[in-house]
């Protein structure tokens, strides 16, 4: 039986998730899209000029397999963000949206309260909705209730690259969800992703680790092991740590029996 990812209508193949912001050039994003078999890209709508030449439009970037999910980057209130979502469909862009309302523009932390009203709108209006909060079991139930598609809990600071800080929350979600749990945010190295998955996230987020390293087409290689590594690592059910040393094989001196 094949594992894979559902969200929505949708099943997936590919646990890592990925972002076209930050690279140095838009020619980039195919090949690391092709290196890290990504099927899901993340595009902020503002970043959308289908005016553009081709070669400044983003879109024209993403191959027709890869499925579009438009972020509602920007929105300050949950009216902003169904405002957005709303637009980027009838841009074209489908049906997928990830609700980012941010109120904090110190640390960008995404406010939950704004992105559950947003969610239960969008929701109604037949969106598969990908909602990024702070981590908290109440948000994730909350969100189920209200028709999301999934709970993108943040691993620390967007564009932090500090990794799982707020690790004991996620697995407590990850623990009493009934929605694919998907790290969003502050994932910065291939280990900290199959860390992640390792906790049992369904998948990952990443998109400032990929774009800003020097080869963002080998980091994209090296993301997708890691997530592999990971949710192999999960299903093989990896046994528990111990402070006591124990053996891997008999200690009873056979030669003295």
């Amino acid at each position: 039986m094949a594992d894979t990812l559902t969200l929505g209508h949708r099943n997936f193949t590919s646990r890592l998730l990925t972002g076209t912001g930050k690279f140095a050039s838009n020619e980039q994003i195919r090949p690391m899209l092709s290196a890290s078999g990504s099927e899901i890209i993340t595009v902020a709508l503002r970043r959308v000029d289908l005016q553009a030449s081709p070669q400044d439009n983003i879109l024209t970037h993403i191959p027709d397999h890869v499925t579009l999910l438009p972020n509602t980057s920007g929105a300050r209130t949950a009216e902003e963000a169904v405002r957005i979502a709303r637009i980027a469909r009838e841009a074209g862009c489908g049906d997928f949206i990830k609700i980012e309302v941010i109120t904090d523009m110190q640390y960008l932390l995404p406010d939950n309260h704004e992105t559950l009203k947003a969610a239960e709108i969008l929701a109604k209006d037949d969106f598969i909705v990908l909602p990024y909060v702070m981590p908290d079991i109440t948000i994730s139930r909350q969100l189920y209730d209200a028709g999301a598609a999934a709970v993108m809990p943040l691993g620390s600071p967007i564009g932090s690259n500090r990794g799982l800080e707020m690790k004991p929350m996620i697995q407590r979600i990850i623990d009493t969800s009934r929605l694919p749990v998907i790290v969003d945010a502050g994932i910065g190295r291939p280990s900290q992703a199959a860390e992640a998955m390792e906790m049992g996230t369904d998948a990952v987020l990443v998109n400032t680790a990929i774009a800003t390293a020097r080869d963002p087409v080998q980091a994209g290689k090296a993301f997708s092991l890691a997530v592999t590594a990971g949710r192999m690592a999960y299903q093989a059910g990896m046994a528990g740590s111990s402070r006591r040393a124990r053996a891997s094989s008999p200690l009873t001196g056979f030669l003295q029996e």
